[in-house]
């Protein structure tokens, strides 16, 4: 079973394509992207946090936001293509530049028109 949620004005997205959900229309495959920078506080206190144990809560909170932003991306662009949904979406994570300073969340899934 996959993971499958309604975002805001009713938009409709899933991991998988789920039972029972008339998919009238395929419109082609969406991409959302964000990219965030590494920020040398954050940093150090991570480090710490990587000494002394626990959660680095700087990181998972940048994380999350470049999470949210890539998907608003990906909703958008599905939108634009007429969908009211997305199905098969899926997270991919890269760090990225010279010193690997820069991380870079994307999602990617089918657009779909449903009803």
């Amino acid at each position: 079973m996959g993971w499958f949620s309604k975002a805001k004005d009713g938009f409709f997205l899933s991991t998988t394509t789920p039972e029972g959900i008339d998919r009238s229309q395929y419109l082609g495959v969406v991409n959302g992207e964000a990219i965030i920078g590494a920020n040398i506080f954050r940093d150090m206190f991570s480090s710490v946090r990587d000494v002394v144990g626990g959660r680095a809560g700087g990181y998972e909170r940048a994380l999350s936001g470049a999470r949210d932003a890539a998907v608003e991306d990906l909703i958008d662009a599905a939108r634009e293509m007429g969908a009211n949904a997305v199905i098969g979406i899926d997270f991919d994570y890269e760090v990225l530049g010279e010193t690997n300073g820069m991380m870079m969340v994307a999602v990617s899934g089918t657009a779909v028109k449903l009803g």
